[in-house]
């Protein structure tokens, strides 16, 4: 979908590359993907595109020719997919830079892929790159995705793999000065419901004004993926890396700003954690979501402000995750797919609350009943983080909320078996601190928004002058 201009069918895309004569190259395809040179083929005119054409389909002979130097345990991963251009790239350029006309512009695609297998019980995805040049005889620039295939057949996981890799190719050398365009364009002639791109990184020469962490936010933002992840470094990793097999301490907050309580929330549920008998400092992961609702004010989406939330909690040590989830139950969901070991949510207990109303799970045909079997699976707890009461300033906890008869006898399962539980180390001056509040302050001025965050916080928010402050 490139916005108001006319979509391109996948054949034209392919056509229009083959006769483009400075365009040439060679297709690398492993495991399940060999369907993107062979749109190119049957466009007709390949032969003024396609140099060479590999399917190293058994591991042996992958290993053989892209492992020679270095390794790449999982024949599905970044590290092999950079072997790969590393390789068919340097020997493309090395072999034919003295025989082509003096305007070509070489590239090389790859992609490794395991599409659906015949018992249907793997993980269908992959991941694509193309290395290329946009000027005859420059450096070359690069684009590398991961792909999620949603659809339950073999035969339509290589259609669509097939149509994705020209739509790539075709977006490198002709939308590379447009990067929203350009992420738009890979969704040409395919839907969401048969792929989901989960993460995109362009890097080189001509590319090197592109902020990759926008470009991971418009995933979720174009509805071509549900979240994305930022490492503690602000760098966009793919969810399965990250996850897989992980502890996972999980914190949703709109951090605007981060505050005292967003220190405690954070210091106490970690805390906490530590004390589970099957605790693996090197296997746990702490992560703070943005909920995508969050990224937008009246339905303008501010990218300053996300970029800026990113980089204080990326200085903070954490990691980062964006979603367009609303409910806690389909976060949950999400997250389960990368088989974590144990899922910790950190919930305040006025937020809690409305998990636990009714209403919001009309949509379900088993309701807050069935809401609740998919929040909380066996691996799941809730950390629930204390709030005052502001009339008798009595700090609350789960033993304090009053249920409905409905929904009552359901909290109390959950709490007898402890699939909630308190944190009990909350500090208590922290409790009648509201973001919402000191944001309010922040922006009209008043400084006692100050007492409000840590220091390191009000520096960074001073100096940068962001969320609207103005000395």
């Amino acid at each position: 979908m490139t916005g108001a201009s006319e979509i391109l069918a996948t054949n034209s895309k392919a056509l229009q590359i083959n006769l483009d004569s400075t365009i040439y190259g060679s297709f690398a395809e492993i495991g399940g993907g060999q369907e993107v040179g062979r749109n190119f083929f049957h466009a007709g005119g390949a032969s003024g595109t396609i140099a060479k054409t590999i399917s190293a389909y058994d591991k042996s002979y992958s290993d053989a020719i892209y492992c020679k130097d270095r390794s790449a345990k999982r024949y599905v991963s970044r590290e092999r997919l950079l072997l790969m251009l590393d390789a068919e790239y340097e020997e493309l350029t090395r072999l034919l830079q003295h025989k082509v006309k003096t305007e070509t512009r070489f590239f090389a695609f790859a992609d490794t892929v395991s599409t659906l297998n015949f018992f249907k019980d793997n993980v269908s995805h992959g991941w694509m790159g193309v290395r290329f040049q946009l000027r005859q005889g420059g450096n070359y620039n690069q684009v590398i995705l991961h792909v999620r295939l949603l659809e339950n057949d073999n035969v339509l996981q290589q259609n669509t793999l097939g149509i994705l890799g020209v739509n790539l190719i075709y977006a490198c050398f002709y939308l590379s000065d447009r990067p929203n365009a350009f992420l738009q364009s890979l969704m040409d002639n395919l839907s969401s419901d048969r792929l989901a791109i989960t993460m995109i990184h362009m890097s080189g020469p001509e590319l090197s004004y592109v902020d990759n962490r926008l470009l991971g936010v418009q995933l979720v933002k174009n509805g071509m993926t549900k979240a994305i992840m930022f490492d503690r470094y602000g760098d966009v990793q793919e969810p399965d890396d990250m996850l897989y097999r992980k502890n996972v301490l999980l914190f949703r907050g709109s951090f605007r700003p981060v505050t005292y309580v967003t220190t405690d929330m954070l210091k106490t549920s970690y805390s906490l954690f530590k004390k589970d008998e099957d605790y693996d400092k090197t296997n746990t992961l702490s992560l703070c979501e943005i909920t995508l609702n969050n990224l937008f004010e009246k339905d303008d989406f501010d990218e300053r402000d996300f970029l800026e939330r990113v980089d204080l909690l990326n200085e903070m040590g954490q990691h980062v995750m964006v979603s367009n989830f609303r409910e806690f139950y389909k976060l949950v969901s999400y997250l389960s797919q990368f088989r974590t070991i144990k899922l910790r949510l950190v919930i305040g207990l006025d937020t809690f609350e409305k998990v636990m109303d009714e209403s919001y799970y009309a949509d379900l045909k088993g309701g807050i009943l069935e809401a609740l079997g998919k929040l909380f699976p066996d691996n799941v707890k809730v950390y629930l983080y204390p709030v005052l009461n502001p009339v008798t300033n009595k700090q609350l906890q789960s033993q304090d909320l009053k249920w409905e008869v409905q929904v009552k006898h359901l909290y109390q399962h959950l709490l007898e078996n402890r699939k909630i539980i308190d944190i009990q180390e909350a500090h208590p001056q922290f409790l009648s601190i509201r973001s919402h509040e000191v944001l309010e302050m922040l922006r009209l001025g008043d400084s006692n928004w100050e007492t409000h965050v840590p220091v390191f916080i009000a520096k960074r928010i001073k100096a940068r002058k962001l969320f609207g402050y103005s000395e």
